[in-house]
């Protein structure tokens, strides 16, 4: 069983570097990431034998993640993909020891993401931007702010502390 646990321990991380990434190049989301986040779920928590205590919150995170998301989207904060990425996260962060940091780390980083971007927006007229269309669309002012990166700093950031992550060392 020892060596799952680097594969088990992998899938949510690699998820939400794979949706950060996407969401600052394309400023999306595919929901086929999302759900592929959703669908793995369950087999890593049954593999590592999570408590069904593990479920029940998690379940219930997920759903009042996606709640707060739609909410968030609704009011045009966020995008409808970086609401159901925060959906996914709770699922697999689904424990108090992981959501606080989080809900914390997000924000911090996407409150420094939205400064940063908000500078070098004002800042990016006056240089000559060569590269990838996508950096070009990032530093043009007044687009949106992908905040699914944002999500998986916080998600990242948080996921050791998880109930899945802890039972996921339990089986090395």
């Amino acid at each position: 069983m020892s060596a799952l646990v680097p594969l088990l321990s992998a899938v949510f991380p690699a998820l939400v570097v794979i949706a950060a990434l996407r969401d600052a190049t394309t400023f999306t989301i595919p929901n086929w990431l999302c759900a592929l986040a959703v669908a793995a779920f369950l087999p890593v928590a049954l593999i590592c034998h999570l408590p069904l205590l593990g479920f029940a919150w998690a379940g219930g995170l997920f759903l009042g993640f996606l709640v707060a998301g739609m909410a968030m989207f609704a009011l045009g904060w966020i995008g409808g993909g970086d609401a159901k990425l925060f959906a996914a996260c709770g699922l697999w962060l689904g424990g108090t020891a992981a959501v606080w940091p989080f809900l914390a780390w997000t924000a911090v980083a996407g409150g420094g993401m939205a400064l940063g971007l908000l500078f070098a927006r004002r800042w990016a007229p006056g240089f000559s931007i060569k590269g990838a269309p996508w950096m070009s669309r990032l530093l043009t002012e007044g687009e949106s702010v992908p905040y699914g990166v944002a999500i998986a700093v916080g998600a990242l950031v948080a996921f050791p502390q998880s109930p899945l992550m802890h039972a996921i060392s339990q089986l090395g």
